[in-house]
């Protein structure tokens, strides 16, 4: 089995994307600026890159699954020429929580079984306190981004906060970079 890589591991809605409240169609997805850029940056660099997102709107029935995977590939489409190694989601709600919501690490774990990953050399990348807590229960460094409802959530304990996605990137490169 070839040696486990680190990966990235980011929220969707408010980190990569600009925030649409329940974002349920392709024509509500904007990727953040300069963020396929960064992304690339990443995977050059030898990270795996991961997206995992809770969907409660889906349980909530706002939205179905099938409008769910039609958002999601645009999501894919507006990161190209990243590529993304694997998405993972939870559509359960805060009120009836599943064991893979965030903030819990089910969802990490499984990618990092699913992928070989190394979770100990691996970033949480994030707007709320759920995504930071997620990274934290898998033993990861974590980054709070300002985007989407970052600012809101500021005292979360994250181990470093960025203005936005490509920011976080930068910061995590340099973190990498010195502890090769």
């Amino acid at each position: 089995m070839p040696a486990e890589r680190p990966a990235v591991f980011f929220d969707r809605d408010g980190t990569l994307i600009h925030e649409a409240h329940y974002c349920a169609k392709p024509s509500q997805v904007r990727a953040f600026d300069g963020v396929p850029e960064a992304l690339v940056k990443l995977s050059d660099a030898g990270f795996a890159l991961v997206i995992v997102t809770n969907q409660s709107g889906i349980g909530r029935g706002y939205f179905t699954l099938e409008d769910y995977h039609r958002v999601h590939e645009e999501v894919l489409g507006q990161l190209q020429p990243a590529e993304i190694t694997a998405s993972y989601h939870d559509d359960s709600t805060p009120d009836a929580p599943s064991p893979r919501r965030k903030p819990s690490a089910a969802m990490l774990e499984e990618a990092a079984r699913e992928h070989g990953l190394d979770l100990t050399r691996s970033w949480m990348v994030g707007d709320k306190t759920s995504d930071i807590e997620c990274g934290q229960n898998a033993g990861m460094r974590t980054v709070l981004v300002e985007t989407g409802h970052g600012k809101d959530h500021l005292a979360c304990g994250a181990d470093a906060i960025a203005t936005g996605l490509v920011s976080a990137v930068d910061f995590i490169l340099r973190q990498s970079s010195c502890r090769k």
